[in-house]
C-alpha cells in the first residue's frame, strides 16, 4: 500500500425522489479516501447506504452531491461519453448476485470479452481468445468451458466469471459490492482469497463492500461504519475490529458470533438507538485518536477519547 491516494470521496450525496414527501438520503455527506493499494470495507446493515456509495462513485447513479476525484479529477463533472469510458476501464465493478448479473442469453467466452471488444483491447480474434483463456485460468476456471452458458455454473463459480469480467479491461479500482454474500460459506473464503491474490499480482485498489464485519476485518486494510447514509466510524481493521466505540460499531461488533459455546451462551447484542443521531447536535467525523475518526458532536470528543483509552488500558 502506497501513501498515494487513488480516490477521495467529499461530502458525497445521492438523494432519491428529491424534494418529495418521500424524499431518502441514500447518502449524506460521506468523506473517505481510498490509498493506491489499499482494501477499504465499508461495512453496515442492509438500507445503510452503503451499496448506493459504490454506484455512485462508478457513476452508475448521478451522484446529488459532492466531489469524486479519482486520479486528481473529479469524475462527477465527467460529461461525454468517451471520457466516461475511460473512467470506467479503470475502475470496474463485481456485483453482489452472480446469477442475476450475467446475461444468461451470452456465453462465458462472450461475457468476459464485452470489455475487450468496447475498449479494443484484442487486435484479433485470436488475441481475445487468448486473454480471456488466461482470465479463466486466472481466476480458477477451466478455459474450455467459456463455450457454455452461465447456467451451468455453480454460484461460486459465476462470482469468478464475474471478476474475470471486472479484471479483462486491466483496471485499477474495484468496487466489490459484496461480492461473497450470497455464496455458501464454504465458498466465501475461496473467493476472498482469490480477490487477495489478484491484488497482490496485479496492484490492484479495492473498495470492499460487505455487512459481515468479521470478514471485512479479515481482507480490509482500514474499515467505514455506515449507517442511515452516513459514515459513522472510520480506522484500521484492527481499530475498528477490538476498539470500535461508535454506538452503531458495538452494536455490529456484538452480533458477531465466535466458536466458542461459553462465550456464544453469554453474548449479549448491543441494540443501537439512532435517536442519538437525531437529538440536534452537530456532528462530523472528527479524529478521536490517530487515524480514527467517530462521527461526533464537538462536545462528544473527549467522551470517545476516554471510551477509547478504557478500552485499551
Amino acid at each position: 500500500m502506497s501513501d498515494k491516494i487513488l480516490l477521495d470521496v467529499k461530502g458525497l450525496k445521492q438523494y432519491f425522489n428529491v424534494g418529495r414527501p418521500d424524499e431518502v438520503k441514500a447518502v449524506d455527506d460521506v468523506t473517505f479516501h481510498i490509498y493506491e493499494g489499499e482494501t477499504f470495507g465499508l461495512v453496515g446493515e442492509s438500507g445503510s447506504g452503503k451499496s448506493t456509495t459504490g454506484r455512485t462513485i462508478i457513476r452508475l447513479n448521478e451522484p446529488t452531491g459532492g466531489e469524486v476525484i479519482f486520479e486528481g479529477k473529479d469524475v462527477t463533472k465527467i460529461k461525454g461519453k468517451e471520457e466516461l469510458r475511460k473512467f470506467r476501464r479503470e475502475v470496474q465493478m463485481i456485483f453482489q448476485d452472480p446469477y442475476a448479473s450475467l446475461n444468461p442469453r451470452m456465453k462465458v467466452n462472450d461475457i468476459i470479452a464485452e470489455g475487450i471488444d468496447i475498449n479494443g483491447l484484442a487486435k484479433s480474434t485470436e488475441e481475445r481468445n487468448a486473454r480471456v483463456n488466461e482470465l479463466l485460468k486466472t481466476v480458477g476456471l477451466d478455459p474450455n468451458h467459456g463455450t457454455r452458458y452461465p447456467h451451468e455454473f455453480s454460484g461460486g463459480q459465476r462470482q469468478r466469471i464475474g471478476i474475470a469480467r471486472a479484471l479483462a479491461v486491466k483496471p485499477r479500482f474495484i468496487i466489490c459490492d459484496e461480492p461473497i454474500s450470497a455464496l455458501d460459506v464454504s465458498i466465501q473464503a475461496q473467493v476472498v482469497n482469490l480477490l487477495q491474490d489478484l491484488q497482490h499480482d496485479q496492484n490492484l485498489t479495492y473498495l470492499f463492500i460487505a455487512h459481515d464485519l468479521s470478514m471485512v476485518k479479515h481482507i480490509s486494510d482500514r474499515i467505514g461504519v455506515m449507517h442511515g447514509g452516513k459514515l459513522l466510524e472510520v480506522g484500521t481493521s484492527d481499530e475498528i475490529y477490538n476498539y470500535g466505540v461508535h454506538p452503531y460499531t458495538e452494536s455490529l461488533l456484538s452480533a458477531i458470533p465466535l466458536p466458542d459455546p461459553d462465550y456464544e451462551r453469554t453474548r449479549t447484542r448491543i441494540k443501537y438507538d439512532d435517536s442519538v443521531e437525531k437529538d440536534g447536535q452537530v456532528r462530523t467525523l472528527k479524529e478521536i485518536t490517530d487515524g480514527h475518526y467517530v462521527y461526533a458532536s464537538d462536545a462528544e470528543v473527549k467522551f470517545y477519547r476516554d471510551k477509547i483509552q478504557a478500552k485499551k488500558a
